[in-house]
């Protein structure tokens, strides 16, 4: 497995005025000479943490298990205590980062997810709901979009339901307005098509946020997948023995885990396969 870390602000000869983070973690398969060569989708994965820190549980097992599933994983260790829209920025360079090494990674550059959990979920809503100003607001290539998005446990909205530590945080304290930073009010016919899960005893972000998301998208036509669990809390991740954090506890809601297999399915119902290369 080939591992390397690229500084985003670097590759895209950009300052980074005092901003700590846009690095990308790159987990691809070595290339071998006894196996067919093969374009693979990507996977990009934002993990949670408030906006305040990045949950190691998120990130690298999430990373493997994709990796193992036939994909090429990144996982993008965005800027902390910062506010919108430089993760969001970030985020744009993470998808053109990886379109523009699709063949150095055996990428195909049309088929690139990005999976967000908790307050990574929020950071990959606003990707699916970015606007055209978002987007020529950063001066890289246009490509800068997924081609799908999977929202785990999700933060969504930045009013009566939301995680208050992330809004504190991409809002600036409420100096950004909150109306441009609730996913569920940025829906339009164009956003990212969404697979999304959440779980009804969620007391840290609650069920409502995915609802509203869910609704969104109807109304706009949007096509997208919901699951909802009635057990399990926020941040179970792969809800596996590899990312258990309360000793047996998420084991007992090991089939919470299930949310991974559905949203492989998902992305395989949307072509995101791997190709054998002639």
């Amino acid at each position: 497995m080939i591992t390397e870390r690229i500084d985003l602000y670097d590759y895209f000869n950009m300052p980074r005025k005092n901003v700590t983070g846009g690095y990308l973690e790159v987990y691809v398969r070595t290339p071998s000479k006894e196996i067919n060569r093969k374009s693979r989708p990507a996977i990009l994965i934002f993990p949670g943490g408030g906006y305040e820190f990045l949950s190691d549980r998120e990130g690298e097992p999430v990373a493997l298990a994709f990796l193992s599933k036939g994909y090429s994983a990144f996982v993008l260790n965005y800027s902390l205590n910062t506010s919108y829209p430089i993760p969001l920025n970030e985020a744009f360079m993470a998808v053109a980062y990886i379109r523009e090494n699709a063949e150095r990674y055996c990428v195909n550059p049309d088929k690139i997810a990005a999976i967000g959990f908790s307050a990574g979920g929020h950071l990959a809503g606003l990707l699916a709901t970015a606007t055209a100003e978002e987007v020529k607001s950063v001066p890289i290539c246009p490509a800068v979009l997924p081609n799908a998005v999977i929202l785990s446990y999700p933060v969504v909205t930045m009013g009566e339901y939301t995680h208050e530590g992330s809004r504190r945080v991409v809002s600036a304290g409420a100096k950004i307005p909150y109306e441009i930073l609730s996913v569920e009010k940025r829906v339009t016919k164009d956003s990212i098509p969404a697979f999304i899960w959440h779980t009804v005893e969620d007391n840290c972000v609650p069920l409502e946020n995915s609802l509203m998301l869910a609704e969104a998208y109807r109304r706009a036509g949007v096509p997208f997948s919901m699951t909802v669990f009635e057990k399990g809390w926020h941040g179970m991740s792969l809800c596996n023995e590899e990312t258990d954090n309360r000793d047996e506890c998420d084991l007992k809601n090991s089939f919470i885990g299930k949310w991974f297999e559905l949203a492989i399915d998902w992305l395989s119902s949307r072509n995101f396969s791997m190709i054998t290369l002639k």
